[in-house]
C-alpha cells in the first residue's frame, strides 16, 4: 500500500518493522500517527539499505521500532545502529490486540510503529556484537549438549534395564561414569548375529555419544570461562557466583547501559515485588515475568549466601519473625 508522501522533506517519520526470516513489512507514520506508507524489503544488507532510502522520501527518520531484535530482527536492528538510527525493542501485539485488531503483516508493522510514538516501546535492544554474544552463543550450544547428554545417559540406562541377563549382570549397579566408560570398552561382532550382540552394539554406541558430548561440554565451559572472566572479572569474583551463573546474568542484562537502575535489573529478572492491592487490602506478589534464567541465577545465589553470607542471614531472621516464610517447595 502507497500513500501520497509528506511534502516536507525534513518532517520527522517513525518506522515500525515487522521481521521474518527472509523479508520485513516496514510502516512509516508521520508525526501526528498517520499511517503514510508501508513496503517490504528482504533480509539482507541491500534491504537494509533500500530501507532507509525508502524512509528518506517521506521524511527524516525519527526513530525505528523493530520487533523481534533477538532473533529475526537481529541483522536490521545492528546495520540500523551502525548507520546512526535511533531503534527501540518493540515486543510483539498481545493476543488481546490482535483479536481486536486482526492479524497482518502490515498490521504489526504499523502497532510497532505506534508504539514507539506512544511511548510504550522505550528498550534498547542489545547489541549482539560483542563478548556478550559470544557468550549467548556457546551458552545456547552448551545447552543443547548438556541437554542431549541426559537423554544419552537415560538411554544407557534404559537399554541396561532390558539386555540379556549376562551382560545385564556385568553392568548393572556401576555408576554412571564407570558404566559409560565399560560400555565404551564393548567389543561387539561387526556384524551383531544375536541378541547379546546388538546389546553391546548399542551401549557402545550411546557410550561413545556420551563421551563425545562431555568433550564438547569441556571445550565448552574452557571457552566460557574465559569470555566472562574478561566481560565481568567482578562478578566471577564474588564468592557463590560461579562461570555458569555469571553467564545468565550477563546475558539477561546484555549490554549494561541498557539497565538505568538496579530496578530496572530486578523487573528484567523478574524478582521486582508486583504490587496486588485492592480496596484496603495493600500487598505485593512475587512477578513471573522476565528472564528465567536470570531468575534462576538470582535465585542460586541467594540460596547460596543465606548458608554463609553474614548480612543475608540477618536479613532472613528479620524478615522471618516479621511473619514472612519460605516457598512451600523449600519448607517441606
Amino acid at each position: 500500500m502507497a500513500l501520497p508522501t509528506l511534502p516536507d522533506p525534513a518532517a520527522l517519520v517513525t518506522l515500525g518493522v515487522d521481521t521474518h526470516a527472509e523479508t520485513h513489512i516496514v510502516a512509516a507514520l508521520d508525526p501526528a500517527g498517520r499511517l503514510l506508507a508501508t513496503h517490504t524489503i528482504p533480509t539482507t544488507p541491500a534491504g537494509y539499505a533500500a530501507l532507509l532510502a525508502w524512509a528518506s522520501t517521506l521524511g527524516s527518520v525519527d526513530r525505528v521500532g523493530v520487533e523481534g531484535t533477538g532473533s529475526y530482527g537481529a541483522g536490521l536492528a545492528r546495520w540500523l545502529r551502525a548507520h546512526g538510527q535511533v531503534v527501540v525493542e518493540v515486543d510483539r501485539p498481545d493476543r488481546a490486540a490482535r483479536r481486536r485488531q486482526g492479524k497482518a503483516d502490515d498490521l504489526d508493522a504499523h502497532a510497532a510503529a505506534r508504539a514507539v510514538q506512544a511511548g510504550a516501546a522505550t528498550t534498547t535492544p542489545k547489541t549482539a556484537d560483542g563478548q556478550v554474544e559470544m557468550i549467548r552463543s556457546l551458552r545456547l550450544v552448551r545447552r543443547s549438549a548438556v541437554k542431549a547428554r541426559t537423554q544419552a545417559a537415560n538411554q544407557l540406562n534404559a537399554l541396561l534395564v532390558t539386555a540379556p541377563d549376562g551382560l545385564r549382570a556385568q553392568l548393572r549397579g556401576l555408576p554412571l561414569a564407570e558404566l559409560v566408560a565399560t560400555a565404551a570398552r564393548l567389543r561387539p561382532d561387526r556384524a551383531p548375529a544375536t541378541p547379546t550382540d546388538a546389546a553391546k552394539f548399542a551401549l557402545r554406541s550411546v557410550a561413545g555419544r556420551w563421551l563425545q558430548l562431555t568433550e564438547e561440554i569441556t571445550e565448552l565451559d574452557t571457552q566460557l570461562e574465559r569470555l566472562v572472566a574478561t566481560a565481568a572479572p567482578a562478578l566471577v569474583a564474588v564468592k557463590g557466583v560461579g562461570t555458569q551463573t555469571a553467564a545468565a546474568l550477563l546475558v539477561a542484562a546484555g549490554d549494561p547501559e541498557r539497565l538505568g537502575s538496579e530496578g530496572a535489573f530486578a523487573h528484567l529478572c523478574g524478582v521486582a515485588p508486583i504490587p496486588a492491592s485492592s480496596g484496603k487490602i495493600t500487598r505485593h506478589r512475587l512477578s513471573r515475568g522476565g528472564n528465567r534464567e536470570a531468575n534462576s541465577a538470582l535465585y542460586l545465589i541467594a540460596v547460596g549466601r543465606m548458608a554463609w553470607h553474614a548480612p543475608t542471614r540477618a536479613y532472613v531472621k528479620r524478615r522471618t519473625t516479621q511473619g514472612k516464610t519460605r516457598p512451600r517447595s523449600s519448607a517441606a
